[in-house]
C-alpha cells in the first residue's frame, strides 16, 4: 500500500461526511501558539499574515519582507507535529515557482494565495491571477494543497457571480480549496454548489458557529486573524491589571 503524502494526508482531512463538522483550522502566529493549538489536539493549523506581520512589527497588505515571513513561518512549522498551512498573501512579489519552493522548504503542506494586488490596492484580473495559480501548481506538483483566495466581497463586490467566476478559473489552475473571503453566510449555499472543490469560510466574531458554516456547505473554517486579536486583548487586560493606578 502506498502511504499518503503530508498534502495528501492534509487534503484528505477536507473531506467531511458531517457538514456539521468542518474542518477547523486555528490560525497561529508564532511557535507559542501553535504548540497551544496543537496540544489541543487540533489536526492541523494556518498561519495568519496580519498575525505574523504584526508579531515581525510589520503592517499586512504585502509590507512583510519575503524572507521574514518565511522565516517565521518555518519556525511555526518546525514547532509542532501537525501539518501546517501558510498564509502567503499574494506572493510577496516572489514568481510562483520559488514561492512553492521556499514553502516546501519550510515544510508546509499548503497555502494560501490571494488575488489582490496590494501595491495597486485592487483585484487582479481574474485571468491573470488564475496563469499565476497555474505556475504555482504546477512548480508545487501535488506537494502543496493551494487555497485560492477569492477577494471580491473584501472589495465591496457582492455579486456572487464574479465571485464564483474566479472560482472556476481558480479551479481550473489547479486550486484544491477556494475562499471567498467575507462572503455573507447565507451566499455560502450558493458558493459551495457552485464549485467542485472544497469552499473556506471565515469565522468572525459573533456570526455564525464552525458548525453552522459547515451546514451552510464551508468544508473548511478559518478565523483570520481573530484569534490573535483575542490574544491581544487578554494581554491588554493583563497589562492593565498590573498597570500602576
Amino acid at each position: 500500500m502506498t502511504s499518503r503524502t503530508p498534502a495528501e494526508t492534509f487534503r484528505a482531512l477536507h473531506d467531511r461526511p458531517d457538514r456539521a463538522d468542518p474542518l477547523v483550522l486555528p490560525n497561529v502566529w508564532d511557535a507559542v501558539s501553535a504548540r497551544a493549538f496543537a496540544a489541543a489536539g487540533f489536526p492541523a493549523l494556518a498561519t495568519t499574515s496580519s498575525a505574523v506581520a504584526a508579531v515581525l512589527g510589520h503592517d499586512d497588505g504585502g509590507h512583510t519582507p519575503a524572507d521574514e515571513m518565511f522565516a517565521a513561518v518555518t519556525r511555526i512549522i518546525r514547532s509542532v507535529d501537525v501539518p501546517v498551512t501558510v498564509d502567503i498573501e499574494s506572493g510577496y512579489g516572489l514568481p510562483p515557482a520559488e514561492i512553492a519552493e521556499r514553502l516546501l522548504a519550510a515544510g508546509a503542506v499548503g497555502c494560501n494565495l490571494e488575488d489582490t494586488d496590494h501595491a495597486a490596492g485592487k483585484l487582479r484580473d481574474a485571468h491573470e491571477q488564475a496563469a499565476f495559480l497555474a505556475e504555482f501548481t504546477e512548480a508545487a506538483d501535488g506537494r502543496l494543497v493551494l487555497n485560492a483566495r477569492i477577494d471580491t466581497f473584501l472589495h465591496g463586490d457582492r455579486d456572487t457571480g464574479a465571485a464564483v467566476e474566479r472560482a472556476r478559473l481558480y479551479v481550473e489552475a489547479g486550486a484544491h480549496v477556494v475562499y471567498p473571503i467575507l462572503a455573507p453566510a447565507e451566499l455560502l449555499p450558493e458558493l459551495a454548489g457552485a464549485v467542485a472543490v472544497p469552499l473556506n469560510a471565515l469565522h468572525r466574531p459573533g456570526g455564525p458557529t464552525p458548525a453552522e458554516l459547515g451546514r451552510l456547505g464551508a468544508a473548511r473554517v478559518t478565523f483570520g486573524g481573530g484569534l490573535h486579536d483575542r490574544a491581544t486583548a487578554a494581554l491588554a487586560d493583563i497589562v492593565h491589571s498590573i498597570a500602576r493606578p
